[in-house]
């Protein structure tokens, strides 16, 4: 596996390898890596000639100072974890080499997408997101790009950059990747406690009994019966909790039949924020 750590460098070598017609995966990532990272890597594996996978904690998509610096680094196992599946190509750049003295966030306008959920909780985040892969597509130019479904509203704000930035890649969502007991893979559950994590199982079983009460409940009856799961609960906090429809992310009030729909929810189990989401069907 070859490591860069300038833009430069990488560009040269990617640059090189198209000449002869490869077709680049790319695979963003902030490190702490996990299987659900992994899961990513073997699609592009599968689909390119060349997988390229990024390591970059990113300054401008935390609104809490405190949680980017309590943000994992494992750079030594990471850079493991990806020998072991074979990955091409580590780019790892400083802040200085992706920011250089300008550590700040283009605006984006991602037709609404970023005033939804997350949007209304962390303020600035997703220019942040927009800003750092915008600025990677354009130094690792991929045919295909591969994100997790975890971070659904993240997917869906980065294909709307894509199509308005008309850049040339392919944008690729993948299945959330979960622990035994149900919890999404994140690489914030390291920082989980033995109790934490054991009782984080409960979101995903949340989530999975809304999908079958949305057969038959109307969406604000849901609503109210999730805010009363948690109200009880002694270790998790719910921050939100929301049925929207896919493409817009837009909070329902009712059921149509040729929309597709999604519940998102957020909760802290301690001071550790958890994300999660499943398809629903009706």
């Amino acid at each position: 596996m070859k490591i860069f750590n300038t833009k430069q460098e990488i560009k040269s070598y990617l640059t090189s390898k198209k000449e002869d017609n490869k077709t680049i995966g790319y695979v963003p990532t902030m490190g702490a890596l996990h299987e659900g990272h992994l899961s990513l890597i073997k699609k592009a594996i599968e689909k390119n000639d060349l997988v390229v996978v990024s390591i970059f904690v990113n300054p401008t998509q935390f609104d809490n100072q405190d949680d980017l610096i309590k943000y994992p680094k494992t750079i030594e196992n990471d850079t493991k974890l990806l020998e072991s599946v074979s990955c091409d190509v580590l780019f790892l750049p400083s802040v200085e080499e992706i920011y250089a003295e300008n550590i700040a966030s283009e605006n984006f306008d991602f037709d609404g997408l970023e005033h939804q959920m997350e949007g209304k909780f962390r303020n600035g985040h997703f220019n942040g997101v927009g800003t750092i892969i915008k600025t990677l597509f354009e130094i690792i130019t991929p045919n295909r790009a591969y994100f997790g479904q975890k971070d659904f509203q993240q997917l869906q704000i980065i294909k709307k950059m894509v199509k308005k930035n008309r850049i040339p890649v392919k944008i690729k969502g993948c299945p959330i990747f979960r622990e035994e007991n149900g919890l999404a893979m994140s690489s914030r559950n390291t920082r989980l406690s033995k109790e934490h994590r054991t009782e984080a199982a409960f979101i995903y079983k949340i989530l999975k009994k809304v999908r079958y009460k949305f057969n038959s409940e109307e969406a604000n009856k849901i609503n109210e019966w999730v805010e009363s799961q948690f109200k009880e609960h002694p270790y998790l906090k719910l921050e939100y909790f929301t049925i929207a429809e896919e493409k817009t992310l837009k909070t329902i009030e009712s059921k149509e039949y040729h929309k597709k729909y999604r519940a998102f929810i957020a909760v802290f189990a301690g001071d550790i924020r958890l994300i999660d989401n499943i398809r629903l069907k009706h």
